[in-house]
């Protein structure tokens, strides 16, 4: 199964509460959410949600 990551836009304008990546592929070993940007919005000040 591939990995995924959820993750939430932290923006007070955003009305998106949550995203899920789902990786098939590897990865680099330094890639974090900060290499990614909101699909709603486009902001930047994101988190990763720890289920």
């Amino acid at each position: 199964m591939p990995s995924t990551m959820e993750v939430k836009c932290e923006s007070d304008d955003c009305e998106l509460d949550m995203f899920e990546n789902h990786y098939t592929y590897d990865l680099p070993d330094d890639h974090a959410v900060t290499d990614l940007t909101c699909p709603y919005c486009g902001g930047t000040d994101l988190s990763e949600i720890e289920v």
